[in-house]
């Protein structure tokens, strides 16, 4: 009977391994479930009339209507990013021949700035099967994996946005291909040699090496595992013009309301000289009373001013002069959920 008990524990527990182990790396949400998307929307330490945190943050994903204030800190591994890169840093599996990894920011953790490269900031894990790709606006994240989770100090005074994405192996393909006019930096990788085949450009990428372009610039659509599309738009510092208004606003044909940081000085002002225009939105409202204004804000999202288009995009751009001439990018949808989560916010913003 003890050899019996003993064969069905050892069962069980293997069964539970085989289980864990043959697990898809995605999205996670706020409690580790797989999802095929999430944004989050980490709120600015100063808003009008009061003083926050500056690591509360609003969540939405694939199963959900509208934003929920999430009962996590951004600075603590519990909620949806933490979770989501946990797949990464747990049990050391950033040394895994079975999956690739890539961070990239032009703020890396330990280092300053860099106008060489893309303003760009994310990373991507994947499989064989899928993985994620996370767009962020944060400076000097995510950490290196051997460090685990941290969420930078200098990520907590400003408004800050992210999206994550759930794909299937091919499409990190047409990633690559799109982070190829970004030029994002690069600070850590590992592209197994199993991987080579399909992902020499990435790893090149990794190496600091510059590819050749055709274009200046590159639309991809994108499709999550669930087959929700998404449309990214890679621009290289050769499109020299404002990513919003000389591209996307006349691609997409729709007039769009831009949040950016709007740094004094420095913020283009709302233009109307084109057949699409673009236009500032300079104060957010978040749901109920709460307000903040752009300046204090480090996200870069934009929204359709019609509300029948339904068009969003999350990216990586200010509105700024000497981002004209960077790389970056945009990754933009129609779903309604998320339209309406984000046209929500808009206060104000500065007409022509």
């Amino acid at each position: 009977m003890r050899t019996h008990a003993a064969m069905y524990s050892y069962c069980l527990v293997l069964l539970c391994c085989l289980v864990v182990c043959s697990a898809d790396i995605s999205c996670k949400n706020e409690v580790g479930e797989p999802v095929d998307w999430f944004v989050i929307y980490k709120l600015p330490r100063r808003k009008i009339g009061e003083v926050g945190t500056g690591v509360d943050y609003m969540y939405l994903d694939s199963n959900m209507e509208s934003w929920l204030m999430s009962e996590f800190m951004v600075n603590t591994s519990q909620g949806a990013i933490g979770r989501t890169l946990s797949q990464l840093y747990s049990g050391h599996a950033y040394k895994s021949n079975s999956s690739v990894y890539a961070m990239y920011n032009d703020a890396p953790p330990i280092s300053n700035f860099s106008l060489k490269c893309g303003h760009t900031k994310g990373m991507m894990l994947f499989d064989r099967s899928q993985g994620f790709w996370l767009s962020h606006t944060i400076p000097h994240f995510p950490s290196f994996p051997e460090k685990g989770y941290i969420y930078p100090d200098s990520g907590k005074a400003n408004g800050q946005t992210a999206l994550c994405v759930t794909y299937r192996y091919e499409q990190f393909i047409h990633i690559v291909k799109q982070l190829a006019y970004t030029k994002p930096r690069f600070f850590n990788c590992s592209v197994p040699s199993a991987f080579l085949p399909d992902f020499t450009q990435l790893s090149q990428l990794c190496e600091d090496i510059e590819l050749p372009i055709d274009t200046d610039r590159r639309v991809e659509q994108l499709v999550s595992a669930k087959g929700e599309k998404f449309v990214s738009f890679a621009k290289s510092s050769l499109f020299v013009d404002d990513i919003y208004t000389g591209w996307v606003a006349q691609r997409l044909a729709v007039d769009l309301l831009v949040e950016t940081w709007q740094r004094e000085k420095h913020a283009l002002p709302s233009n109307c000289s084109l057949p699409q225009h673009t236009m500032n939105i300079s104060r957010i409202r978040l749901p109920g009373s709460t307000r903040f204004l752009s300046r204090h804000d480090h996200s870069k999202w934009c929204v359709s001013q019609d509300h029948e288009a339904q068009l969003t995009c999350l990216g990586d751009l200010n509105r700024e002069k000497a981002q004209m001439k960077r790389g970056g990018g945009l990754i933009c949808s129609r779903h309604p959920v998320i339209y309406k989560a984000f046209r929500q916010l808009v206060d104000q913003y500065i007409s022509c």
